[in-house]
């Protein structure tokens, strides 16, 4: 027997604030003048001076879950604190400008996602992984002009390829 909505358990969630209240309209003539996208560069501009600022922040974060595995392991307990730090880096870095720390924090996820268990996550391997996106982000390690980030990805990469071979990987269609 189908239950009926009186039977199921449901949130009843209110109505968004109006936004129309908060804003002015446009007069037609200004609406003709207005371009939303230099609009959005412009605040994309204002707000890049605090990009450094944000990825620094994104990274003491990272650094504090590395240092809580350090403390007790990798476990159920200290590795998703590690893997959303990574995760945040590699989503945020090429908005905030550091596409190859992005590139970095995604190799990690990588290595984190296709492990086993978290007791088999390496400790010198993850290391690496921090300490790169660390030193990356203090020294402006951007983009692929920076050779010696680039080496350094590459190596990470290429480590972290080579240790998952001893995993079988899973099939994600099953």
């Amino acid at each position: 027997m189908a239950e009926s909505a009186k039977d199921q358990d449901y949130e009843i969630l209110p109505n968004p604030t109006d936004l129309r209240s908060k804003v002015r309209e446009l007069t037609p003539r200004e609406a003709k003048k207005f371009d939303p996208v230099k609009a959005a560069e412009d605040a994309l501009n204002r707000l890049s001076k605090h990009f450094g600022n944000w990825m620094e922040n994104e990274t003491a974060e990272l650094l504090k879950a590395w240092e809580a595995m350090q403390a007790d392991g990798p476990n159920d307990e200290t590795l998703p604190p590690l893997f959303q730090a990574a995760h945040n880096i590699k989503g945020q870095a090429l908005t905030l400008g550091f596409p190859l720390v992005g590139q970095v924090a995604a190799s990690f996820c990588h290595l984190i996602e296709h492990l086993p268990s978290a007791e088999l996550l390496p400790m010198d391997l993850t290391g690496r992984f921090v300490e790169s996106i660390r030193a990356m982000v203090s020294e402006g390690a951007k983009d692929e002009h920076n050779k010696t980030g680039v080496e350094l990805l590459e190596m990470l990469e290429t480590v972290t390829a080579e240790f998952l071979k001893q995993f079988p990987q899973k099939n994600d269609d099953q």
